[in-house]
């Protein structure tokens, strides 16, 4: 096993790290969209930036926490797989895995609902989480932005 992923492993507040998980593929079930292509995940609070082609309503705001929140509740695990690069890049699209990856991905699953390459740090079942809750959002220039806390 290549070591290069537990090495250099980012310091992201799991719980909030994994509600991002969560998050993501809400979106790119709910929308059709793909996962955020930047983010900033802190204890406090954390952004997630999707390239999407309108602002939400309120509505869809409300049914993204409702999706996210019931897929916390579920008290999921999950679990790391180390996949050899081919074999990953079969399943993931692997571009924007830095040089430095190896030859080995770390692949993180939350029960049967998410599963991507990964390199931070998660709770060990989704029931760690808490309540999530998006505060803010917006849109400008083809970029949504969601803004959300734990509670």
């Amino acid at each position: 096993m290549d070591n290069q992923f537990t090495e250099n492993t980012k310091n992201y507040f799991a719980p909030m790290h994994t509600a991002e998980h969560i998050l993501n593929q809400t979106m790119v079930r709910m929308f059709g969209c793909n996962r955020s292509f930047s983010n900033h995940i802190e204890r406090k609070k954390s952004k997630c930036d999707y390239y999407f082609d309108r602002n939400l309503s309120q509505n869809e705001i409300e049914d993204i926490n409702t999706a996210v929140n019931y897929e916390i509740i579920k008290c999921q695990y999950v679990t790391e797989e180390f996949l050899k690069r081919p074999d990953a890049e079969k399943e993931f699209d692997l571009k924007n895995l830095p040089d430095s990856a190896g030859e080995t991905v770390r692949i993180i699953r939350i029960g049967t609902y998410d599963s991507c390459p990964c390199s931070g740090e998660h709770v060990k079942n989704t029931s760690e989480i808490g309540e999530f809750e998006i505060t803010t959002y917006s849109y400008e220039n083809g970029v949504l932005r969601l803004r959300y806390k734990l509670k």
